[in-house]
């Protein structure tokens, strides 16, 4: 008997925004993200992508973009990863006026080695960034980076991004073992961006 097949699910709708889920794969292999423990649904929504879609696949799966608060680029991978695909769905929507958000580690300069900070402040209207920790040690500890320099290439990125749009924002997550959450409140404030607080386990 053949198995199954699960529809992948390529656009999903919470709290009257659109969630665009690019791609399974991440920068980081942070230890508290869930798909590392195997799970791969947020709020009921299965997430794990057997392949990846296409512009016209994304599109599709939006439909008109102004029935949403925003559209926001966030599933259980790093979104920058497609960054082309994200890209060319993102240009369509802002011209469309629609409010377009980007959920990220903020390593996608570090990973494309140049700074796309410009071309996504072209077509991007708010981006929050995870930051996670207050400084490397912990980041290191709890987010797993494969490279070393990726805190602060977080950091830097946050502050390019800031010099392009006017909506930045810095989170953390509340309960994760050595990290300060109001440092990160005050290095969100010395860049001059935004901060908010999450709460571990607590998804979509």
């Amino acid at each position: 008997m053949n198995a199954v097949t699960q529809p992948r699910t390529v656009a999903y709708e919470l709290h009257g925004n659109c969630y665009v889920n690019l791609t399974s794969r991440c920068t980081l292999r942070c230890a508290f993200c869930p798909k590392f423990n195997g799970q791969w649904e947020v709020q009921g929504y299965p997430l794990r992508l057997r392949g990846e879609p296409d512009v016209e696949e994304v599109l599709t799966a939006v439909g008109d973009p102004l029935r949403y608060r925003e559209v926001v680029f966030c599933g259980l991978g790093e979104p920058t990863l497609r960054l082309d695909t994200l890209l060319a769905c993102a240009s369509r929507w802002h011209r469309q006026g629609a409010v377009v958000r980007l959920n990220t580690d903020g390593l996608a300069s570090l990973v494309h080695g140049r700074d796309v900070t410009p071309e996504l402040g072209a077509v991007i209207d708010r981006v929050s960034i995870s930051l996670n920790a207050q400084e490397e040690g912990v980041y290191d500890r709890h987010c797993r980076p494969p490279v070393e320099g990726a805190w602060e290439a977080a950091i830097d990125f946050a502050r390019r991004m800031r010099d392009q749009i006017d909506d930045v924002t810095l989170t953390a997550i509340d309960g994760l073992a050595g990290v300060d959450v109001e440092e990160v409140r005050r290095i969100a404030d010395t860049l001059g961006v935004r901060f908010r607080r999450r709460v571990l386990d607590q998804v979509g």
